[in-house]
């Protein structure tokens, strides 16, 4: 009885452990002058498959120039840092994307005596760089670029003397179409974050930012549903007294159709706060606005990333908040698309202010960067989760046990199973297995992670002593969930083969 309560605790704690388990944090910069992630919606991390790519800018040669570092295993370990730029103006603000092997940063840069938007590009998976790219040259400021790129679509923003504009090259940034000026009001407009839907010429290209056109900042959004050639019209996605601000786009969907999740922070509530809102129909119609964080701090700077689907994906949010007194980095997550959204996890915990966060997904794995205090000067630091991408489905599954029999106690002992999820079609393939203990009612739960929600499988279910049952027809998950008795009735296993 007791090596059975131990394998039972040990599960317990495995499974919890692979859903909720962030590693420790990981130093990336080193060095006596502030290294700063960017302040607007850029993001500073991308992530393709194992290779993961982070961006800075740094002050260590004394001038802000633009850094970047990567890892080719997940984020476990990280190659030196690369100076990406080399001039004696400051280089600020970088944004990062990534297609496969290719990746693209866009800045801010002084060189040209005035606030200019250059582009540079790795066709190697961030191993050698080309030349520096002037994207912009007027006059006027151009800053707080955002870059988003699907296959060799590379779509960038920013703003400049108070409007938004748009430039794209549709052949992975070797040439650049004209500047698109997408908003045109007396007012300010700031802050741009762009998200792409896919890699076609004819894909959907939604971008937000906030305006002052209603005499208060409200959050805006814009969509081109034909790859940037055209555009719609602007759409107010917020409406209160109080400043919304610094939003953040992503995008689910293989067309201009698909689901449009924006996020920003919001002052309605008299305190600033992390509000959600979204689309599931590319942008032409919004839910409702979400609060997602509820404390007395101050919750700022969030950004969004999804993986998965529209009806199945996981939504991830970081943001800085200081409700424990001192800046951490938090994170939250929905599991089913962004209907619902769980408990706040606090990732970081030090005396010194962590500020400006990003994430970024590829496959299970979480990434996130930020800047931090800690070490008594600015440095950027990375965490990640292994699993944290990963939604678990469950079965409550109900057997005859099989296997050993105590005759001291004059019981079964509990029965180890293997449960397979199997293809619902010749060859019937494996899909997913999950091991797990059936009490000694016949009972347990078991947890799977490749499984999809309204799918076909056969069940099967393999004892301890090798004797394997299938279920007798298809089974399917709802909403994460599958219950199935295999001992009630004899038509539950195919060949009325209970045992």
């Amino acid at each position: 009885m007791k090596l059975f309560k131990t394998l039972v605790i040990l599960i317990i704690l495995s499974n919890y452990n692979l859903f909720a388990q962030w590693q420790p944090d990981v130093r990336l910069t080193n060095n006596p002058a502030y290294s700063s992630t960017s302040e607007n919606n850029a993001w500073c991390i991308a992530a393709s498959e194992n290779v993961v790519h982070a961006v800075w800018y740094d002050f260590r040669e004394g001038n802000n120039e633009i850094y970047y570092k990567r890892s080719s295993d997940g984020g476990i370990s990280w190659g030196a840092d690369t100076r990406l730029t080399n001039n004696t103006a400051p280089s600020f603000s970088p944004s990062v994307s990534v297609s496969g092997l290719v990746v693209h940063v866009v800045w801010n840069d002084r060189r040209d005596g005035n606030y200019e938007i250059y582009y540079k590009c790795s066709t190697d998976a961030g191993i050698s760089w080309g030349a520096d790219t002037r994207l912009t040259n007027n006059t006027a400021h151009s800053q707080f670029s955002s870059i988003a790129v699907s296959g060799s679509i590379v779509h960038v923003v920013w703003r400049e003397n108070n409007d938004i504009y748009y430039k794209r090259s549709t052949d992975g940034g070797t040439s650049w179409g004209s500047d698109t000026r997408l908003t045109n009001n007396i007012a300010s407009s700031d802050g741009p974050s762009v998200s792409v839907s896919d890699s076609s010429s004819s894909g959907g290209v939604h971008v937000v930012w906030y305006d002052y056109r209603d005499g208060n900042y409200e959050i805006y959004y814009k969509r081109s549903a034909d790859g940037g050639t055209s555009w719609g019209a602007d759409t107010r996605l917020t409406n209160n007294s109080f400043l919304s601000t610094y939003a953040s786009v992503a995008v689910y969907g293989s067309s201009a159709e698909g689901g449009v999740y924006v996020i920003w922070q919001d002052e309605r509530d008299l305190n600033w706060e992390i509000y959600y809102k979204r689309s599931t129909d590319g942008g032409t119609s919004w839910g409702a606005d979400t609060r997602l964080t509820n404390n007395t701090g101050s919750s700022l700077y969030p950004s969004i990333a999804l993986s998965g689907s529209l009806a199945e994906g996981v939504v991830h949010v970081v943001w800085q908040d200081d409700r424990n007194g001192n800046v951490e980095i938090y994170y939250k997550r929905s599991t089913d698309g962004g209907v619902s959204f769980g408990a706040d996890t606090r990732l970081t915990n030090n005396s010194g202010g962590s500020l400006y966060s990003f994430v970024s997904v590829s496959g299970p794995v979480v990434h996130v960067i930020w800047q931090d205090q800690r070490d008594g000067n600015e440095e950027i630091y990375y965490k990640r989760n292994p699993t944290g991408s990963l939604i678990t489905l469950s079965l409550n599954l109900t057997s005859f046990i099989e296997g050993f029999y105590n005759q001291i106690s004059n019981n079964m002992v509990a029965d180890t199973a293997h449960i397979y999820l199997r293809n619902n079609s010749a060859p019937y393939n494996i899909i997913d297995s999950s091991k797990g203990i059936l009490n000694l009612s016949g009972t347990g739960t078991f947890n799977f992670l490749n499984a999809v929600n309204s799918t076909n499988y056969y069940l099967v279910i393999k004892h301890r002593n090798s004797i394997e049952t299938w279920s007798n027809s298809f089974v399917s998950f709802t909403s994460g969930m599958l219950t199935y008795d295999f001992s009630n009735s004899a038509i539950k296993a195919y060949g009325s083969n209970q045992k």
